[in-house]
């Protein structure tokens, strides 16, 4: 079976699985996180070396405050509780998406998981933090005028490398693989540029849900595909 370097999981469906258990919403996130640890073991286990999951976006910030809040707790909580565990596994940590604005408490978390387990490299876990790829495009885009106003970049210059080079994704391959749960067909503004070439694998169950036996069949669906990046396949078939 063909293994991707990089997968990328939308964790949708968390407040559908506590409602129609008659659960607040709260317990669905809660039983989110552990599907999240679950599934951390799991892709190290698989052998991939880079997992990217969609956290909290940019927008969700609009959803009821005491939502809001409670998501802020369980972040706080699995960096705070599972934080040893992870640099203890190998684990490296990356965030991704907008810092500036966000609750002192909340960045330097952040900035701890990411200071503390920068040396490991068993797997990279990319979290997707108050991100929005719409805006990490635009904010992208404003520092390559930024860079050519300097004139350390020429207009010619700008490439669909280079100006990779000013996403906050750089230096983290683009993923092979993105799914979403929950039955939803949409990528909801993650991971726009990065995904361009990427399969994309829409599984029914609710977040909560997903496990090892998900991602093993994910896998399995994506070793199935054959990629071809605009070009032809083996019988010489343009896409």
């Amino acid at each position: 079976m063909t293994t991707p370097a990089h997968v990328a999981i939308i964790m949708d469906g968390n407040g559908r699985w506590a409602t129609e258990r008659g659960l607040p919403r709260v317990a669905g996130h809660k039983a989110g996180v552990e599907a999240l640890r679950q599934t951390v073991r799991a892709t190290a286990d698989l052998g991939i070396k880079w997992l990217t999951v969609y956290a909290f976006s940019s927008e969700n910030w609009s959803r009821p405050k005491s939502e809001v809040l409670d998501l802020m707790g369980l972040l706080k909580l699995f960096i705070r509780r599972d934080l040893a565990e992870l640099h203890k596994s190998g684990v490296r940590v990356r965030i991704i998406g907008e810092r500036e604005g966000l609750d002192p408490e909340i960045a330097a978390l952040l900035d701890e998981a990411e200071t503390l387990t920068v040396g490991n490299g068993e797997l990279n876990l990319v979290i997707a933090f108050n991100y929005g790829s719409r805006d990490e495009i635009v904010r992208a885009t404003r520092k390559a005028a930024l860079a050519v106003q300097t004139g350390q970049l020429s207009v010619e210059g700008i490439t669909a490398e280079t100006f990779s080079g000013f996403l906050d994704t750089f230096g983290i391959p683009d993923p092979d693989l993105v799914i979403r749960t929950s039955g939803e067909l949409r990528l909801s503004n993650f991971l726009l540029w990065q995904a361009a070439y990427a399969e994309l694998i829409f599984m029914p169950c609710y977040w909560p849900d997903f496990g090892r036996a998900e991602l093993v069949a994910a896998l399995a669906s994506y070793s199935r595909r054959e990629r071809r990046f605009g070009g032809v396949d083996a019988r010489g078939v343009a896409i």
